[in-house]
């Protein structure tokens, strides 16, 4: 297996990655399994804020392993504080995972429940200097979970990013993705769980603070088509879907999951 060529297929897929990333078969790995039962709701966990310029969004891009909207981060324009944070961490980019039906799709699972896609927005601490340095360090990222479901009262949420995946419908294809304020996806209830773990793509970097939300979002089933109907081959290749592109649950090794609710 190419260094470059990780994917989600089986001969390059999750279970082959520690082959040339060993860090994935590290203690703090991520995605969990949550189980009620286990969690300890913490009360001193504070609520959690976003304030999100909408001047920040740049691109939209297809890089054949997910759909990412890309922010500029240079100074401190979209911040995310509070929870169980210290200090703002800077918005960088949000990206999708998503099943090939609406049965499984999210990479966390919780009490054995797979949602149909699940978002993550990706922050980081200026302290470190840049992203690179962020990924250094313990306290480096910090990454918003939200899991989308299918349901009959679709959130018009989604509905910007998805009308442009006609023009990203391929791999390498980026279109231009202006004015857009990404704190409308998030759900009505603030609560969440967190645990200390890592990106769930390779390096695998374990330098994440999860803030993982329990409410999710809906979307239609038109909404979860048009994702599925990326492909992860270029476009004089032939169409091959972008879907599973998600990574099963990693062991918890005594790592403590806190809720922020009882």
């Amino acid at each position: 297996m190419a260094q470059s060529v990780w994917g989600y297929d089986s001969d390059n897929g999750p279970e082959r990655w520690h082959e040339n990333y060993p860090l994935a078969k590290g203690d703090k790995q991520s995605p969990i399994e949550i189980n009620s039962k286990d969690v300890q709701h913490d009360s001193s966990l504070s609520s959690w804020h976003a304030s999100y310029d909408p001047g920040a969004a740049k691109t939209i891009l297809n890089n054949g392993r997910t759909c990412r909207v890309v922010f500029d981060d240079t100074f401190d324009r979209s911040v995310l504080r509070g929870g169980p944070l210290t200090g703002a961490y800077r918005l960088r980019q949000l990206h999708l995972h998503w099943g090939s039906s609406d049965d499984h799709g999210s990479e966390h699972v919780i009490d054995g429940v797979k949602y149909a896609a699940e978002l993550h927005m990706v922050h980081w601490n200026p302290k470190h200097g840049n992203f690179a340095g962020a990924l250094k360090q313990p306290d480096g990222v910090a990454v918003v979970g939200v899991f989308l479901k299918v349901g009959n009262t679709p959130k018009p949420e989604m509905k910007r990013i998805l009308e442009e995946i006609e023009n990203i419908k391929t791999k390498g294809k980026e279109a231009p993705f202006l004015h857009f304020d990404p704190s409308i996806l998030f759900p009505k209830s603030r609560d969440y769980w967190t645990y200390h773990g890592s990106f769930t793509t390779p390096p695998c970097e374990e330098c994440i603070t999860w803030i993982l939300l329990r409410e999710p979002i809906e979307v239609s089933s038109d909404q979860m088509a048009k994702l599925r109907s990326l492909s992860k081959n270029g476009e004089n290749e032939p169409v091959s879907p972008l879907v599973d592109n998600w990574r099963p649950p990693q062991p918890l090794k005594g790592r403590t999951v806190r809720a922020s609710f009882k």
